[in-house]
């Protein structure tokens, strides 16, 4: 199974590869990213790392043996205790339960590891798999959305409510950077 890493900068070339290969099964069900993304992915990459030294932000990869990126988890917008949760796994990957394993991890991180007290997500309205990785996950609905043009819905999970620790690996803890 795939591990939780913390995001580094030698992950970038296996993202971009998960993000080239992924568009189209991603655009599917979100937004996308468009093309300025891809084409700047370097620069942009430095600097989301830049923001996630600086504490406002939180980026993860489920990353295997080979150093293959099947999926990615992030907390972003990070203030007052609280986050945005975002998520998205591969396409060869997706139905083999890592979603909710990724989530549920993170938010044991978010709360034992980053302080945070609070998530909050969105999703389509069709997008009938990640509703249920939210709901596995103690994630309750609040309200509706518009993203992209497309009916959503509004998640929060209070992470004081949290019952398991995660199942953390030292490289998924900010203290456990590899050169």
């Amino acid at each position: 199974m795939p591990a939780l890493q913390l995001l580094r900068l030698d992950h970038a070339p296996a993202l971009l590869a998960f993000e080239q290969e992924n568009r189209a099964y991603f655009a599917a069900s979100i937004p996308d990213r468009g093309d300025d993304y891809f084409a700047h992915f370097d620069v942009r990459h430095h600097d989301l790392l830049a923001e996630q030294a600086a504490g406002q932000h939180f980026f993860h990869v489920l990353v295997d043996g080979s150093g293959a990126v099947h999926g990615r988890v992030n907390l972003v917008d990070v203030a007052d205790g609280s986050a945005e949760l975002g998520y998205r796994i591969a396409e060869k990957s997706a139905g083999q339960g890592l979603a909710t394993a990724a989530v549920h991890d993170v938010c044991g991180l978010a709360a034992a590891e980053y302080g945070l007290t609070t998530l909050r997500a969105v999703t389509t309205l069709d997008n009938a798999g990640s509703r249920a990785v939210l709901a596995r996950t103690g994630f309750v609905r609040t309200g509706e959305i518009r993203l992209g043009g497309r009916p959503g819905l509004r998640f929060v999970r209070d992470l004081r409510e949290a019952g398991e620790p995660a199942r953390t690996d030292r490289a998924a803890r900010p203290d456990a950077r590899r050169p």
